[in-house]
């Protein structure tokens, strides 16, 4: 699957340098130059982590990660904010306000890029080919194996990808339509009962003697992996 990163930049020639460079690095961009649009692709896109300008128009950049912050489906996603202010006061009160990291302007796409990784690395560990832990469940990522309670649970590679991206957004709601883009991806068309189907066959496996229901079914809004 590939990370997707949700850029909010007004600067175009910006916009277009770190655009490329991050494909290049094999992530996938989305990009925005406006703060409401920007605030509202937020939700929309459900991004892995968001680099946001804070002189942006109409909404600044403080103003959308306050917002983010307050906003369930996207409290937890990472920010790194990107301003040409450098003062220690504006570097607190960006951190203050919920940003993860502040790069300052200019810097250097290598440079932002491992910012990038560093966090994906705390946050997701199955990203630098760690185990992933939540409850009694534990997915290593390497060598494809599940187990739950210490006892082996055995999914299809769908099933295995579905509870990947559970447990690297715990507690987090997706809908049928959000999972189907980060599953299956967005170029490829495939039914949203599918979805059903598959948590169907994933909760079966999960489900060993007297374990509990770990995926949390929320009415008219999609899936969650939620012990409570």
């Amino acid at each position: 699957m590939d990370t997707k990163i949700l850029l909010i930049e007004d600067d175009q020639s910006l916009t277009e340098l770190i655009r490329y460079n991050l494909t290049q690095a094999g992530f996938s961009v989305h990009c925005e130059s406006d703060g409401e649009e920007g605030l509202l692709a937020s939700e929309e896109f459900l991004p892995d982590l968001i680099l946001l300008d804070w002189m942006l128009p109409n909404l600044s950049g403080i103003e959308i990660c306050r917002r983010i912050r307050r906003t369930k489906a996207t409290r937890n996603v990472p920010i790194i904010m990107l301003t040409a202010r450098a003062e220690e006061s504006d570097r607190i009160r960006g951190l203050d306000t919920g940003a993860d990291d502040y790069v300052t302007k200019p810097f250097s796409p290598r440079e932002l890029i491992a910012r990038i990784n560093a966090i994906l690395r705390r946050i997701r560990p199955a990203l630098s080919g760690e185990t992933l832990t939540y409850d009694d469940i534990i997915l290593d990522a390497t060598s494809h194996k599940v187990t739950r309670a210490g006892t082996p649970v055995h999914l299809g590679p769908t099933e295995f990808k579905i509870l990947r991206y559970l447990m690297e957004n715990p507690g987090r709601v997706f809908s049928r339509e959000q999972l189907l883009d980060s599953i299956w991806g967005t170029n490829i068309y495939v039914e949203s009962r599918t979805v059903d189907v598959h948590i169907r066959r994933l909760r079966k496996a999960l489900n060993i003697g007297d374990t509990p229901d770990i995926i949390r079914t929320v009415r008219s809004a999609g899936y969650a992996l939620d012990k409570s």
